[in-house]
């Protein structure tokens, strides 16, 4: 079936008329080579210029241009050209690009039937409370995450290699949101009351504002990444934002719902928050490489007193929330677990950049947590289709 351009979305064939059906061929040959009478009736004058005429090499060598070399390209303040991909001068970036095509999905494929019963016939009031603000936050945190590289990183970057994994995690941002909302209309959640929450919830909001202040601070378009002060202030919100809240903050932030599905509940919330975090395990480790690769490039030396306020300011704001998500335990899951996993995972990060641990002698309290990323196959027999994802396992964050 054509597409219809006057109506993309339409699943209608496109009319044709009696007269389309007889009309003779159509000469293709370029204008020039007909020479038609209208064409030497133009008057004389001054011809117009064309955009093939840019195309003239020798327009090209006037300008100065010269070929893109790799050591030319830089993450920012690079002398390459951000529209031409090759050649690359990192890789790794293109491998992570690739990686991710490979891992599509949307939560159409996974079945909600039996968290709709879940929901209003098993969870405890307690655990209610605990799935909704989950949900709750994370509506909010993925349109964040995807505003700070759509708006405030990528165009900031000199190297299109970065740019188009990065264009591709803006996209995973977004079905993210799709996600969550798809669980609020499926269980039938007040979506109004669920997407508000984090306007009236301190704890809630105290996060979000967290990332907003750091996200606002770098989201002009006229920074001067020359500028060491810029520039610090900079790479501080990058590794805020891929060690700390995604890292740190996203990672964990799924973990209550897990507890709920390793007791054989919302299991397909689970399961889709199983696809989230596996793209956000990558997130996290490319905007880590990134920044790492910025600090070497432009021989930057952090503030370490910087580093950690930012480290203290992130687990005050996650003491607040696992208090309020769980003033009381549910089964499997207490407050206490949330927060003693967030500083080993904060320490795990501050390994990945290169920093000092900021809590040292955290324990691993959930074990289990890294399965959820790392698993490479998962059946549900009855609920779902064999899920493959082949980049979550492959990564070390050591």
């Amino acid at each position: 079936m054509m597409l219809n351009w006057d109506d993309p979305l339409s699943t209608q064939k496109p009319v044709v008329t009696e007269t389309q059906k007889t009309a003779p061929a159509v000469d293709n040959k370029p204008e020039a080579a007909v020479g038609s009478a209208a064409e030497t009736a133009k008057p004389a004058g001054k011809p117009k210029a064309s955009a093939t005429d840019t195309l003239d090499p020798s327009a090209n060598i006037a300008l100065g241009q010269k070929p893109v070399r790799a050591e030319d390209k830089r993450v920012i303040n690079g002398e390459g050209d951000v529209n031409q991909l090759a050649p690359f001068k990192y890789p790794w970036a293109w491998d992570y690009f690739l990686n991710a095509n490979k891992n599509h999905w949307t939560p159409l494929d996974i079945n909600m039937a039996q968290d709709v019963h879940d929901y209003h016939h098993k969870l405890t009031l307690e655990e209610r409370h605990v799935f909704e603000n989950v949900l709750s936050y994370l509506t909010t945190s993925d349109i964040l995450a995807m505003r700070n590289i759509g708006l405030a990183v990528m165009e900031k970057m000199t190297a299109p290699e970065l740019q188009i994994y990065q264009a591709r995690q803006v996209y995973e941002e977004s079905l993210h949101t799709w996600t969550y909302q798809h669980c609020i209309e499926t269980i039938g959640l007040d979506q109004g009351e669920i997407y508000n929450r984090y306007r009236v919830v301190p704890e809630i909001n105290a996060k979000i504002q967290v990332a907003n202040r750091r996200l606002d601070s770098v989201l002009r378009a006229d920074i001067d990444l020359r500028d060491p002060d810029e520039l610090h202030n900079f790479v501080m919100a990058y590794i805020f934002f891929a060690g700390i809240f995604e890292g740190c903050w996203f990672y964990n932030g799924f973990s209550p719902i897990f507890a709920l599905q390793r007791r054989g509940l919302m299991k397909g919330t689970a399961e889709q928050l199983q696809y989230i975090m596996r793209d956000e395990v990558m997130h996290a480790s490319f905007g880590i490489r990134v920044a790492k690769t910025i600090i070497k490039e432009e021989n930057l030396t952090l503030d370490k007193n910087a580093i950690r306020e930012m480290w203290e300011e992130a687990e005050a704001c996650e003491q607040g929330y696992a208090n309020y998500l769980l003033p009381d335990p549910i089964l499997g899951y207490s407050s206490e677990d949330h927060i003693a996993q967030f500083r080993f995972i904060a320490n795990r990060r501050a390994r990945s950049l290169q920093l000092d641990e900021p809590f040292p002698g955290a324990e691993n309290t959930l074990p289990w947590l890294d399965e959820q990323a790392n698993m490479r196959k998962e059946k549900n027999f009855f609920e779902t289709r064999v899920t493959e994802y082949q980049t979550g396992g492959a990564l070390n964050w050591d």
